[in-house]
């Protein structure tokens, strides 16, 4: 737990939501139409301590609990998802491994530098047939005397562009199938052999940059394998478990932000000289979002309660990221609904939460997954048996 209190942390939530509001939305095309995130924002974010709020006080991070995480998350959501992106991964999913499984020398070497965005940090583990499923993993990790040599590609890592250093998955037990015999490694980007590709060009999300990731007889100290050798997966659920509660937050956020801005379009657009929004299907596309918008925020603070209590750190996470990543594309269509016409131009900003938002349900483990995670622990716990 925190050692914040509750006002100093209102103090920060105060902080970036002025932050998101103030500056980061008023560019927001300009970051659409650069995909970048402008060198200001991120040293903005860095000044405010963006880059660690999740990582631990004794390395320069805020140490904020789940509960915490998630709001902020719900002001990060506000705006575009690149700007949360850029530290994104140095709080979560990347970050969040050394910090939890790492050596005292792995944390003292990475963690200061992460949180106080020196170092960019990036979460490789997908491959062209390894995504929500381990089993096709192939990039291998060998123990050669003093050194690990590892050999293999990743697809779709973001940050990768930018990275400084990747948490690397690895099949180091070609004997092992499915999660088992796969290790986790810190590698930095200079080390010979590292190469990272050209940036995807993708549906949405512009400004947050994905890449292809190579690694051709990378050499790497024993010292870079991250925790016990063969246990690299369970680690990779652990922090997507956290990860998976956090994207659920930022839907949230932008699910709020769609939301205010039809309640303003439908009080201000006329047709037949009367306000949109006197017309009661409008009103009732409204109403929905407003309804689903509510139950999600109420269901994200329920579960990061019980994820900091350690009563449920997986269901309740799969479940909330199921529920709120298909609610906010609902939100998103609704929203375009809403708008007619101009929510189909590029210019309307509706229009980019529309494509951002496509995203969520695929990345950090698909719904589908997601269902099934839900689903089989639902009857282990009846007591049926694994298949």
């Amino acid at each position: 737990m925190t050692s914040v209190d509750a006002e100093d942390f209102r103090q920060v939530r105060d902080a970036v939501r002025q932050l998101v509001r103030e500056s980061v939305v008023p560019r927001e095309e300009q970051v659409e139409d650069e995909d970048r995130i402008p060198d200001e924002l991120r040293a903005q974010a860095a000044e405010m301590g963006l880059f660690g709020y999740a990582l631990p006080e004794e390395y320069g991070g805020l140490g904020v609990t789940m509960s915490e995480d998630v709001h902020l998350a719900f002001e990060f959501g506000y705006t575009t998802p690149a700007f949360r992106s850029l530290f994104g991964t140095n709080n979560g999913i990347a970050g969040q491994v050394i910090a939890k499984f790492g050596s005292e020398e792995q944390k003292r070497t990475y963690l200061p530098r992460l949180a106080d965005g020196s170092l960019i940090g990036s979460f490789a583990l997908t491959e062209a047939e390894a995504g929500s499923d381990p089993a096709g993993l192939r990039t291998t990790a060998r123990r050669d005397g003093d050194e690990w040599v590892v050999n293999g590609g990743k697809r779709y890592i973001t940050n990768a562009p930018i990275a400084d250093l990747f948490v690397v998955f690895a099949r180091t037990d070609p004997a092992e199938k499915g999660g088992r015999g796969i290790s986790s490694f810190v590698v930095e980007t200079t080390t010979p052999g590292v190469t990272v590709g050209p940036k995807d060009k993708k549906m949405g999300q512009a400004g947050a940059w994905t890449a292809e990731v190579y690694f051709d007889d990378v050499r790497v100290p024993a010292s870079a394998l991250i925790g016990e050798e063969g246990r690299g997966y369970a680690k990779a659920l652990t922090v997507l478990s956290r990860g998976r509660l956090h994207i659920a937050a930022l839907c949230v956020g932008m699910a709020q932000r769609v939301l205010d801005e039809s309640v303003a379009y439908a009080a201000s657009a006329k047709q037949g000289g009367a306000p949109i929004g006197r017309f009661q299907l409008v009103q009732a596309m409204l109403a929905d979002m407003h309804a689903e918008l509510l139950a999600a925020r109420s269901m994200v603070r329920d579960v990061a309660a019980r994820y900091d209590s350690g009563e449920d750190t997986s269901v309740g996470p799969s479940s909330a990221k199921l529920f709120c990543t298909e609610m906010v594309g609902r939100a998103v269509d609704r929203a375009v609904q809403v708008h007619g016409g101009l929510g189909y131009l590029r210019t309307t900003p509706v229009e980019r939460f529309y494509r951002d938002a496509r995203l969520f349900r695929l990345y950090e483990g698909t719904s589908e997954v997601q269902r099934l995670i839900i689903g089989g622990a639902l009857l282990r716990e009846a007591g049926m048996r694994r298949g």
